[in-house]
């Protein structure tokens, strides 16, 4: 495991036990919560310097008011090379703990971070360093939501998908369902 997996190991481990100590003084608002999103993905590494649509689906558990888990699949969408490499479709699938940090009632703010299991239609070498098309590697993200009501709340999120030694960026409008 090399370092960057045992330090997200390590924060993910802390997230999940602070999740847990904060369950005990807050047991309001959780459940079971759904979403998709559209936005812009973008790359700027090597020969690949490009952006296009990106979609997202999500959904997850959020154990109180400051702390849950999500998993997603996000479309990366089509990427191309700016001249050496071949032109790439990329997706992920995701877990990630989710810290947030109520601002106001309506308002707040989070962070994300975990694991993520990438795939590339078109195998990359100069980009992947092994020519292989899918991985697992971490990803993270930072976000702010605006609750509309109790079932309603809009997002926007930017998020960072590793890829061997590339990074990928995914900034994006998402709408969230909470049950």
């Amino acid at each position: 495991m090399n370092k960057n997996n045992k330090l997200l190991s390590t924060a993910l481990i802390a997230a999940l036990a602070s999740g847990a100590a904060f369950g005990a003084q807050a047991a309001e608002d959780q459940g079971f919560y759904a979403g998709a999103g559209a936005g812009q993905s973008l790359v700027d590494e090597g020969s690949y310097d490009d952006e296009d649509t990106a979609f997202s689906v999500f959904g997850g558990y959020q154990f109180n008011r400051y702390f849950g888990l999500e998993g997603g699949y996000a479309d990366l969408g089509s990427l191309e090379s700016d001249g050496v490499g071949r032109d790439l479709e990329a997706s992920s699938a995701y877990l990630t703990a989710v810290g947030t940090l109520p601002f106001t009632e309506k308002f707040s703010g989070y962070a994300k971070a975990g694991f993520q299991r990438w795939d590339l239609d078109t195998g990359v070498p100069a980009v992947t360093g092994t020519g292989d098309d899918s991985g697992t590697d971490p990803t993270y993200g930072v976000g702010l939501q605006y609750r509309f009501n109790d079932n309603v709340a809009l997002r926007g999120e930017y998020s960072r998908f590793e890829i061997e030694d590339a990074d990928l960026d995914l900034a994006q409008l998402q709408v969230r369902f909470d049950f």
